[in-house]
């Protein structure tokens, strides 16, 4: 029995919000750049869902399909075209148009006649998860919120299927239908049963046309027909039947949903109904435990008995847990090819990740989430989801100790509201830790809140535990914890003490981090370890990046400069972050927290209005130097939020956030060893959202008293 195939495919909607079409393809890029197609290819994999959608053909014409698929099939990666994703079609014509299914069935005949080698199809992706966004919830053109608009839609996308395959098995018989649909499962509270049931069978409903089972005997055939859906309309699809050749499952952790009739339980914004009763739908995975995929898979197997691929794997989530969601289904995957359901395939999607779908593709706000390659960069930087598709593709075992540990969809914390009982999966005891120096400090602490948070088993050490500076501590102690990777937060920080006191900064910044380096690169495993901005001289008016020379005007920032180059002496695959300007709502001894309390007593507060720097969020800092590490990503970074601002205008804008009086914050003089311009960016890949947004946000979590041991994992608004 040969094993399940490893498949890729790039975000590639095309909706359209009122008059404005919303392209996936321009967005990340990938219109522009044919060199995308060989780092896919690089990865193993055997084949690609690839676009060649109408709307796009309809605008910038048939050359740019023609390069991109020809590429592909000189690098032997077998395309699924796919000729609407999400769509409504052009300008013309819509999914509630009577012609819609014709028009179609023509463009499908175009690509057929053009591509005639091309023999895997999906004509229309996902027609009823379209339908509804479309046509039920008025998300997407038309726009309608009714259920003769969602039902017209969904049956107009499925007969143009129907038609499109028939057009182009008329130019090659051999054509293969991979049919994709979302498939997640309702849950409810008793007295919503009823409505769990008919969410179950109406998620089926384009299979169910497709395969020509929606007659009179159907589950939905009244609904259909009391919506004002003709008979003729449904039996024509039991005359003209057109089963998949292959099912394809795209699922997402918020497929799966729950009702429940106890509004008081849950935030006004989850709150809806049926015209019947009022209830709140919420994902399943915040009220208890799920189906899961390999439940789900089975069911199409059971149900169809058709061959089936996974054709969309992502999850928005820190890198860890987007392997894990990874590993989770392609584990899934083999256990039923092993128990013989005919899996094909798994396909890791958003492979250049995607842009605003925490908006549902309604709003255009840059909310970018990677997938195999992040595009913060000059160029698509392959990620630790693509070293695990490399090793799926060539049917290689891919180890990381943090595999070992569940995803946050299976781990307590998960339950945000416990409506049922739920299960909870434990961290084992013998996974090998992340061993994280510097304990008693900001950053250290900050990195084992967050650590607690991705369910990344740590040890935080001081120097009692560990002094980095000797050799011999720093080998005892990669014995008795066994750690993966190693983060130094441990360094002398106080930046004008510094200048009295140069031989302790020197052993804590320069030697310490020489020695552990060289540990790791004996032990064979990754460390990180963190500069400053104070390495520059601050004789620019622009942002200094990565590959700019260092000229520090302090002691301190003379430590860190050296310590750069000695540690990646010492070992070359070391990670070194350069930052600046920290605020956190996790301290109380910030620059920012410190201002807004001297504020908040009526004092005034006095900051440099001659300095300019990158502020930086630590929690977003530690998140992004997480998943750097965990990528495997080696040499010089900077990392701070986007943007610059003085520190006195920083100070201002948190005391306007506050509600404090900005004009209590006064200028003070610039000490002569601090640049006056010490602004960052990145040439590799601006990973921290703007440092306004970011502030914005610490006023939020300081409000409502955050405890960062309490935060959940994000996960957009998607399906």
């Amino acid at each position: 029995m040969s094993d399940v195939e490893a498949w890729a495919g790039i975000e590639c909607t095309v909706n359209r919000v009122g008059d404005r079409y919303f392209d996936q393809v321009m967005r990340n890029g990938h219109h522009q750049r044919g060199g995308d197609l060989l780092h896919f290819a690089s990865l193993g994999i055997r084949a690609m869902r690839y676009p060649v959608l109408w709307e796009r053909v309809h605008e910038y014409g048939w050359a740019w399909s023609d390069e991109r698929l020809n590429v592909l099939r000189s690098l032997r990666v077998r395309p699924i075209v796919g000729l609407i994703h999400h769509g409504s079609g052009p300008r013309e014509t819509s999914l509630v148009d009577p012609g819609f299914p014709e028009l179609f069935a023509d463009y499908a005949y175009q690509c057929a006649v053009r591509y005639p080698w091309v023999d895997e199809w999906t004509p229309v992706n996902e027609p009823l998860t379209t339908a509804r966004f479309c046509g039920l919830y008025g998300f997407w053109y038309p726009h309608a919120t009714d259920d003769h608009s969602f039902l017209t839609a969904l049956i107009n996308q499925c007969k143009a299927t129907v038609l499109a395959m028939r057009a182009i098995r008329a130019v090659n018989p051999q054509a293969l239908l991979v049919q994709t649909e979302d498939l997640g499962q309702t849950q409810a509270t008793a007295p919503l049963a009823y409505q769990a049931e008919f969410d179950n069978h109406r998620r089926w409903l384009s299979l169910d046309l497709l395969t020509g089972r929606v007659g009179p005997t159907h589950p939905l055939w009244g609904y259909c027909l009391h919506a004002g859906i003709e008979p003729d309309a449904l039996s024509w699809f039991i005359d003209n039947p057109c089963p998949p050749d292959v099912v394809g499952i795209n699922h997402y952790l918020t497929s799966e949903r729950w009702l429940d009739h106890r509004l008081d339980r849950y935030p006004p914004a989850t709150h809806g109904g049926n015209g019947r009763d009022r209830y709140a739908d919420v994902e399943a995975v915040r009220t208890g435990d799920l189906v899961g995929p390999q439940e789900l898979l089975r069911q199409v197997w059971k149900r169809y008995h058709l061959p089936i691929a996974v054709t969309e794997v992502h999850l928005h989530c820190t890198r860890e847990e987007q392997v894990r969601w990874l590993h989770e289904v392609w584990t899934a995957a083999r256990t039923l090819k092993r128990q013989g359901v005919d899996i094909r395939a798994v396909t890791a999607w958003a492979g250049l990740g995607s842009y605003d779908w925490d908006s549902l593709l309604t709003q255009d706000r840059g909310s970018y989430e990677p997938g195999l390659f992040d595009l913060r960069g000059p160029k698509p930087r392959p990620t630790a989801a693509a070293r695990f598709v490399t090793a799926m593709a060539h049917g290689e075992p891919w180890s990381h100790p943090l595999l070992s540990v569940p995803g946050w969809w299976r781990r307590e914390s998960r339950v945000l509201y416990p409506a049922r009982s739920a299960h909870h999966a434990p961290i084992p005891d013998d996974v090998p830790p992340l061993l994280i120096t510097g304990g008693t400090g900001t950053l250290g602490r900050a990195f084992a809140r967050c650590c607690q948070r991705r369910g990344i088993p740590y040890r935080l050490t001081t120097r009692a535990d560990l002094d980095i500076a000797e050799p011999a501590s720093v080998k005892a102690a990669m014995q008795r914890h066994n750690p993966w990777a190693v983060v130094n937060t441990a360094g002398f920080v106080r930046v004008a003490d510094a200048e009295q006191d140069a031989e302790r900064c020197w052993r804590e910044n320069v030697t310490g981090p020489t020695v552990l380096a060289a540990g790791c690169r004996a032990a064979g495993i990754p460390v990180v370890t963190f500069s400053s901005d104070l390495v520059f001289a601050g004789e620019r008016s622009t942002p200094y990046r990565e590959s700019d020379r260092p000229g520090p005007l302090s002691v301190y920032g003379l430590s860190k400069a050296v310590a750069e180059s000695q540690v990646l002496a010492a070992n070359p695959t070391a990670l070194v972050v350069r930052s600046a300007a920290f605020f956190s709502p996790w301290d109380r001894h910030n620059f920012v927290t410190v201002a807004l309390r001297a504020l908040a007593d009526g004092q005034r507060f006095a900051a440099s209005g001659e300095v300019t720097v990158s502020p930086t969020y630590v929690p977003d800092l530690v998140d992004a130097v997480l998943d750097l590490l965990i990528d495997r990503e080696a040499g010089i970074w900077h990392v701070v939020n986007d943007g610059l601002t003085t520190w006195m205008d920083l100070a201002r804008s948190a005391a306007r956030l506050a509600g404090l009086d900005e004009n209590a914050v006064e200028p003070t003089v610039l000490p002569g060893f601090m640049p006056r311009y010490s602004a960052m960016t990145s040439e590799r890949g601006a990973l921290l959202r703007p440092w306004d947004a970011a502030l914005a946000h610490y006023w939020q979590e300081v409000e409502r008293g955050v405890d960062g041991d309490a935060e959940h994992c994000p996960q957009p608004a998607t399906r």
